[in-house]
């Protein structure tokens, strides 16, 4: 004993430093889910995105044993064995004894499971979710332990039983229900059968998990994972000299200051972690902020592009009246983006004003070219609008991060500031038909 007994620190300070790596890993991934702003899945842009809503499925799955309907399950059935050993071995006086202990436990005799695609709705509409390789966090739908007098036992076990059986057998089932609440942090992607987002795995992406707890019960069992790991980190490094000092029978009164010294350090080295991880979450939040505007720029061009279509449409009909020249001047203006903060033109919804030349002048409602056109822009005024939500709750917790303390003194490191906000007040988001047909 004596002989490793020299190691023992070593051996501490290894299970200290994999400690804060794991507690840095849980870390990042809570401040991840706290830097991504819960998106409405009308609202979804390709990318990293957080979602909360209902599973629902036109088809959906019937779990093998609860018979429950479900978008994915996964059973098992354990049975459980009891036998006694006897052995023999040698005690302290060099005799060989003999001795008895009983070993008991459970064997998996079956298991299974199945998953779909499936939707995930919420008050805006619905988006496809494809579950494979996710991170799923399912809840229990039945559990039961029974005999053979249950029908059970054989109806949905196999006829055999292992070695050594009790005859008692677990049944076990886990599942994401129909109509279940889920929260949802995965990468979003165009869909290959229509024009529209879905969420799939990404070998590329930092998480993809599917959960039925809350957000806040995802990010608290993080940070109570992080915690536990810091803590068993001050344990190792500690107790690996405590536990060496106690072998080779050293005396630990003048040793005080040692002990206090490496728990010093382990904390100065966990201070230095967090000071990492949070600018760099910073960091990543700034870059996501810029991302969310680009968004908005990028529905902001995609109007520029629609708009002279529509004022050559509308030309053609009143080519010459003054008012309605000063209506397409209006639309031309609006041209350019200018991002928040930037001195500019602030953006206005042009829907309104493309009714009231509807109205006012009724031929242009039998033209397809302009009905086209109008809807083009009906659509991109509600991405605008989506894509402003977005931007404005990203930038806004953003924002919220720069001024809270300590994280304020970690941003003046990179000299963060402020980001302003989209004021834009005339956007309106459109009402959106649920559609649960099948996906293919």
């Amino acid at each position: 004993m004596r002989d490793y007994a020299s190691f023992l620190p070593l051996l501490g300070a290894v299970l200290a430093l994999l400690s804060l790596i794991m507690a840095f890993r849980d870390g990042r991934r809570r401040r991840l889910i706290e830097n991504l702003p819960t998106s409405k899945t009308s609202g979804v842009f390709i990318g990293l995105v957080e979602l909360k809503g209902t599973a629902e499925s036109a088809q959906p799955l019937t779990s093998y044993l609860a018979g429950q309907a479900c978008v994915e399950y996964a059973w098992t059935v354990e049975e459980h064995w009891s036998r006694t050993v006897t052995e023999t071995y040698t005690d302290d006086k060099g005799n060989i004894q003999t001795r008895t202990r009983t070993e008991s436990g459970w064997a998996q005799v079956g298991n299974g499971g199945e998953m779909i695609a499936f939707y995930l709705q919420d008050d805006c509409g619905v988006i496809l979710v494809r579950p494979e390789a996710a991170k799923l966090e399912p809840v229990k739908i039945f559990d039961t332990v029974c005999t053979p007098l249950n029908p059970l036992y054989y109806g949905k076990g196999p006829a055999m039983p292992v070695m050594n059986s009790t005859m008692q057998r677990r049944f076990l089932e886990m599942a994401i229900p129909v109509k279940a609440s889920l929260f949802v942090v995965g990468p979003a992607r165009e869909r290959q059968d229509v024009v529209a987002p879905e969420i799939a795995a990404d070998k590329n992406a930092p998480m993809y998990l599917i959960s039925t707890r809350t957000a806040e019960q995802v990010a608290s069992g993080m940070k109570w994972g992080a915690r536990g790991w810091i803590i068993f980190g001050l344990v190792a490094a500690v107790g690996g000299t405590l536990w060496r000092d106690g072998a080779l029978n050293v005396d630990p009164a003048g040793r005080v200051l040692l002990y206090v010294a490496i728990a010093a350090g382990y904390f100065f080295m966990g201070l230095l972690a967090w000071v990492w991880m949070v600018f760099n979450s910073l960091v990543d939040l700034r870059q996501r902020v810029r991302a969310a505007w680009a968004l908005v720029d990028i529905q902001l061009k995609r109007r520029f592009d629609l708009i002279p279509n529509l004022v050559n449409c509308v030309k053609g009909y009143r080519d010459h009246e003054a008012q309605l020249q000063t209506e397409l001047a209006a639309l031309r203006s609006q041209l350019n983006a200018t991002a928040p903060g930037v001195p500019g033109p602030d953006h206005g919804a042009v829907s309104a004003q493309v009714v009231a030349i509807a109205e006012r002048y009724p031929e242009l409602k039998a033209d397809t070219a302009f009905l086209s056109l109008q809807k083009n822009l009906s659509d991109t005024e509600q991405r605008i609008a989506l894509a402003r939500g977005y931007f404005n709750d990203i930038a806004t917790h953003y924002n919220t991060r720069l001024e809270t303390v300590p994280e304020k003194f970690v941003a003046a490191l990179g000299a963060m500031k402020l980001q302003a906000l989209m004021e834009a007040n005339d956007f309106e988001r459109a009402a959106v038909t649920v559609d649960l047909t099948p996906a293919k």
